[in-house]
């Protein structure tokens, strides 16, 4: 907490001097190497009038539509659109820090590269991050369970992985018949301070291992379905190997190797840079992985490259230098740098607050308070404006196009965060050139050769139905089934008290 009786701008100031030094496993940002003739001070405050400063205009009137349904015959269809062949594809399913909100559930990104024919989808995709609600924005665009099956998390907080409970329990009475693989961090390896400072075991295994548990009740009960195919999976060695995987994969609990409710981890060493998390030699897809600084150790980074195009995602994390030189690359460049980026701390304190405006320093003591908590936050958390304009000033080359994600957008936040990246790089243009603001339901794609990087928005139907399913062979039998192998929905019921289906009751059909 700041001491009382500071001003608002020392405040500032001494936020500022403290986003100037973080430490990731010894790399420093030093508070030198700030602009010394850095202003501070806030002054691009929004509108008093809180529906004018809610409203996000960007992506209605400059970006154009991508259609995730067309007219078949007089009546709207779910479509899914192909990608084309040198087409690496990146939709945000969410995109805000929590609490979420409506227009913006929190943070998941899809990334899809090249296109099979024959199955009419993409030759390999990939879910990074998995918050809150995001399950409603991948279904409104068409991407059903089976290709949900490979999620990678960058820290397990709530925000980052609450609708993985939704992939893993649904994905089965869909058409994700195959396992559910979770690529994250291992233990942080931060002792507890109360005696007996014992590690607890807080890695991706571990929650892997309990989430499984949890969900019993639910697996068994929809286990009357088919929840693998009949075909022989590919072993641990063979996936490992297919996948250029650091380790064999094995699930967490006693479900047949290969079913759909077999919960796989891929724990990674979160201290490494560069560590490779998944190379498959087949779609030509490398992702690897490097350490960020957010709240506790533990939290990695993404980078994803593919035919010659690359991204990075940050997930959640402060100002630091391993990020700078992974979008360097070594003087390659990355294509596409998604990276967080949070308001700054008075107009959190606003915002929660609903106020018209900030207060200044000493207001009241709720304003201070607030202001004090959301500085907290930051200090151990996040990249302000300010932070991510000094991170976009030393990556060179810069990247085709910067994406500042986890960020509440509104025509006045970005509005101000993009006055505060201007003072780091003056020549990051308009809005949407270089550097834009990620909403739930942007596409963006990059392409193979010199062709531009796009910005899309998706056209869904609020009220569509759910993805066609896409199974590809014959079923197991279920585990709780007749004898003569078909499923059996009674066998886990108790129907002395049940109203049958009869011409005096209802009939078997629904209707």
């Amino acid at each position: 907490m700041a001491p009382r009786g500071l001003t608002r701008r020392d405040l500032l100031k001494n936020s500022g001097a403290a986003i100037g030094g973080f430490a990731v496993t010894g790399a420093l940002l030093e508070p030198g190497e700030a602009r010394a003739a850095l202003a501070c001070d806030g002054n691009c405050y929004p509108p008093a009038d809180e529906a004018e400063r809610q409203r996000y205009s960007y992506f209605q009137k400059q970006l154009p539509g991508l259609k995730y349904y067309q007219d078949r015959g007089g009546f709207l269809a779910a479509s899914y659109p192909p990608l084309e062949p040198d087409e690496m594809r990146v939709t945000f399913m969410g995109s805000t820090i929590p609490p979420t909100r409506r227009a913006q559930q929190m943070m998941s990104i899809f990334v899809e590269v090249g296109w099979d024919p024959v199955r009419k989808r993409a030759k390999d995709q990939f879910v990074f991050d998995c918050g809150a609600g995001v399950v409603a924005n991948y279904g409104a665009m068409d991407v059903g369970f089976g290709r949900m099956d490979k999620i990678f998390l960058t820290h397990l907080h709530g925000d980052h992985l609450s609708d993985v409970t939704h992939i893993y329990c649904f994905g089965p009475a869909s058409d994700r018949l195959s396992p559910l693989y979770i690529w994250g961090p291992g233990p942080s390896g931060v002792p507890n301070p109360k005696p007996p400072h014992q590690l607890y075991d807080d890695g991706t295994k571990a929650y892997c291992s309990h989430l499984r548990d949890a969900l019993r009740w639910h697996t068994e009960s929809f286990s009357f379905q088919p929840t693998t195919y009949a075909a022989p999976y590919p072993t641990p060695s063979g996936i490992r190997e297919k996948w250029g995987l650091p380790l064999t994969p094995a699930a967490v609990s006693d479900d047949p190797w290969g079913d759909s409710y077999a919960m796989v981890p891929i724990e990674l060493d979160w201290s490494k840079v560069g560590g490779i998390a998944y190379d498959n030699k087949e779609t030509g897809v490398k992702i690897t992985h490097f350490p960020v600084i957010h709240c506790r150790k533990g939290s990695i980074a993404y980078k994803l490259e593919w035919n010659g195009l690359s991204m990075i995602f940050s997930g959640d994390t402060k100002p630091e230098r391993i990020s700078i030189e992974q979008a360097k690359d070594a003087g390659r460049g990355v294509t596409v740098f998604v990276h967080e980026m949070v308001v700054p701390a008075e107009i959190w304190a606003m915002q929660a607050q609903h106020l018209p405006r900030p207060l200044p320093r000493g207001a009241n003591q709720l304003w201070d308070d607030s202001v004090d908590r959301a500085i907290t936050v930051q200090d151990s958390s996040h990249t302000p404006p300010g932070a991510f304009g000094y991170l976009l000033s030393q990556i060179d080359p810069r990247p085709q196009l910067t994406v500042a994600t986890h960020f509440p957008v509104s025509d006045d936040t970005v509005d101000c965060a993009m006055r505060s990246v201007r003072k780091h790089v003056p020549d990051i243009g308009n809005l949407g050139e270089q550097l834009t603001f990620s909403f739930d339901g942007m596409v963006i794609s990059a392409y193979g050769g010199s062709r531009k990087v796009t910005q899309r928005r998706a056209e869904v139907l609020d009220f569509g139905s759910l993805p066609v399913p896409q199974i590809y062979g014959a079923e197991s039998v279920p585990k709780y089934h007749f004898e003569n192998g078909l499923p059996d929905p009674y066998a886990q019921i108790d129907r002395a008290q049940e109203v049958q289906a009869g011409e005096q009751t209802y009939c078997r059909s629904g209707y």
